[in-house]
């Protein structure tokens, strides 16, 4: 009889032990699945940080090339006859307002891009906001400024 009641109870707790197992496990292969995918979009949201990064860069180095070509124009219209400036005068506004109306739409598309990557750091947490390459580039002033956005929407 004793034998019986220890086997019955080897039996018992083995099937405890066994469903205990079968609903852990599929409870840990979520967990792992899940920060899985978390890392997988950190991954993706830090290339995105570094895409913008060098579009901006881009942004300014394009804006130097026309700040060049500007003054370029400039020097040869101040060098000119006086019967060719005001051709060259034109020629020179024309330019301006063009890279003047690219460049604003230019930035404009950059900021809406940005404001919506900085709002999905913002939805995965603090921490994702801080470790954002955007972030770590911007000065001191734009800093406390964003920190007073972020205070007024809480």
């Amino acid at each position: 009889m004793k034998t019986q009641t220890h086997r019955n109870l080897l039996i018992r707790s083995s099937l405890v032990l066994a469903l205990a197992l079968a609903i852990w496990s599929p409870v840990t292969a979520r967990a792992a699945e899940s920060a899985e995918r978390e890392n997988m979009m950190e991954a993706k949201m830090m290339e995105r940080c570094q895409e913008m990064k060098a579009q901006k860069a881009k942004m300014k180095a394009d804006m130097k090339t026309n700040d060049a070509q500007l003054t370029e124009q400039l020097a040869k219209m101040n060098r000119a006859p006086q019967n060719q400036k005001t051709d060259l005068m034109a020629a020179v506004v024309t330019q301006m307002v063009e890279q003047r109306i690219a460049m604003d739409a230019r930035k404009a598309k950059m900021e809406e891009e940005m404001m919506k990557h900085m709002m999905q750091h913002m939805q995965m947490g603090k921490e994702s906001t801080a470790q954002c390459p955007m972030m770590k580039g911007m000065d001191e002033k734009s800093a406390d400024a964003h920190k007073g956005h972020q205070t007024e929407q809480k």
